[in-house]
């Protein structure tokens, strides 16, 4: 019997029940590489991708890209060697038995979060190789498959943000990066026939352009990676809304709403935060702290750091100390079960173009200052890039939300489950208070509201933790010891 091989929903991470194909990278009948990209799968808030372990060619492809949610283990597609019969394929296919744990192609070391790609499923346009294939010497982290590719199109890695783990150049950065490089600055309509190939869109994508006159140099892709959807080209190619009209109208005002419909990662979210504020008992912890010093200590720390730590750096590492002298507050819950952890490993909300995630700083008890603001502007950056992976998110034993840069006073967030507790912080406000002798001064004060699960922390231990909070924000110094 020929080599046949099941590729099934891969599982990754503990709590990973199903996932969905967002875009398969190769039709049935065609052939391909060890480390060649398969696949998008879709998860809670990233779209993982799947590269190839070994070369075989896609002999049937069970689900379709765009579906509903697959359970871990079901059967997405065979594998086999070049001329296995079909009545092979179709025997493996009826005696197949799903397992949580076969796959047969593996995820890739990176990972980005991203929206469902356009439900065809068509193969990645390759642009054309460069004539000369050049070997190129690098000390950066890279897959073999990815050096192969910039050796065979000339790319140069210098300006390349690898997307993989630990900042690893995988083969889809080479891949966009050698499309950015062919891609004309400048396209004219007329042109736009004769120039596809140089753009990462979709199929569909494509010939709506062409339809609508619409220059796909201007496109911003919302895609996996960047890719150019549908929804894309036909954004740019609706009329524009009329301007206002100096004068009222004298009629009634159309005010018809314009209906869109939730996307996947954002029912995700909707329906995580329902569950939570349904099932999760929240109480919570207000207090604020004067930051005066901090502030003060924050401009000479900097200069001998050598670093450019912002204020919520500083949060970040206060939270930290307070997390391993309060162990009660540093938990999950699953279940009927309370996991307590050693150190902390801090999930931090930054917004990104698919909605709030929350990128984990690991072991943020045993970084310095400026440690935690190198690893935090490297999550915020693959957040913003859309390149976050599973192991940026999966995990966290609490989190941090921050809204003071918007100037907001006070709020409430929303517990991160299996997570017991999330901090809500709020800007720095300039406020009137008495000293000692009667006199009038101001200070820099910030406000703090602790979201608690009581199923697992008390009260009591809840305001313990804020009041060594506050005490390491308003002495400072201590965060250094």
């Amino acid at each position: 019997m020929a080599n046949i091989r099941p590729f099934t929903m891969p599982k990754w991470g503990i709590e990973m029940t199903e996932g969905t194909v967002a875009e398969w990278m190769v039709k049935e009948g065609d052939a391909f590489k060890r480390g060649q990209i398969l696949c998008l799968i879709e998860t809670d808030k990233i779209t993982n991708e799947v590269e190839a372990e070994y070369d075989a060619v896609a002999h049937r492809i069970i689900i379709p890209a765009g579906g509903g949610p697959e359970a871990v283990g079901v059967l997405l597609a065979v594998f086999a060697d070049a001329g296995t019969p079909a009545a092979e394929i179709d025997g493996f296919i009826a005696n197949f038995k799903a397992a949580d744990t076969s796959v047969a192609a593996r995820s890739s070391d990176d990972a980005a979060p991203a929206k469902a790609a356009a439900a065809a499923p068509t193969a990645t346009p390759e642009p054309a190789p460069a004539p000369k294939p050049i070997k190129i010497e690098t000390n950066r982290p890279i897959s073999p498959e990815a050096l192969k590719l910039a050796e065979q199109r000339a790319v140069d890695l210098t300006n390349i943000v690898g997307s993989g783990r630990g900042g690893r150049i995988t083969y889809q950065d080479v891949d966009q990066a050698s499309r950015a490089a062919a891609a004309p600055t400048l396209l004219g309509v007329a042109e736009l026939p004769v120039n596809l190939d140089a753009f990462y869109a979709s199929p569909l994508a494509k010939r709506l352009a062409v339809i609508h006159g619409v220059d796909l140099a201007a496109v911003k892709g919302s895609g996996p990676r960047g890719r150019i959807s549908k929804a894309d080209v036909l954004a740019l190619a609706r009329p524009a809304t009329p301007a206002a009209l100096a004068v009222a109208p004298a009629g009634p005002v159309d005010n018809t709403p314009s209906i869109e419909p939730m996307d996947k990662i954002r029912k995700v979210v909707a329906r995580r935060l329902t569950e939570a504020k349904q099932t999760i008992p929240h109480f919570y912890l207000r207090m604020n702290a004067r930051v005066d010093e901090l502030l003060a200590l924050r401009k000479t720390a900097n200069v001998v750091l050598g670093t450019k730590a912002s204020i919520n750096d500083y949060i970040v590492r206060a939270v930290a100390v307070a997390l391993t002298r309060h162990p009660d507050v540093n938990i999950q819950v699953h279940g009927d079960t309370i996991h307590r952890f050693p150190h902390a490993d801090i999930s931090v909300a930054v917004a990104s173009p698919k909605g709030l995630v929350t990128p984990i700083v690991r072991a943020a008890d045993t970084m310095r200052v400026d440690q935690i603001a190198a690893a935090t502007k490297a999550l915020i950056a693959k957040a913003e890039a859309g390149k976050l992976g599973f192991a940026d998110m999966d995990g966290g034993t609490f989190s941090i939300s921050n809204l003071g840069m918007f100037g907001i006073d006070q709020f409430d967030a929303i517990i991160n489950p299996p997570q017991g507790a999330i901090l809500a912080v709020s800007g720095i406000s300039r406020v009137a208070a008495e000293g000692e002798g009667g006199d009038i001064f101001f200070e820099s004060r910030m406000a703090f509201s602790l979201s608690c699960d009581h199923r697992a922390i008390d009260g009591a231990a809840g305001a313990k933790f804020m009041a060594t909070l506050k005490g390491l924000l308003e002495e400072p110094e201590a965060l250094f010891g």
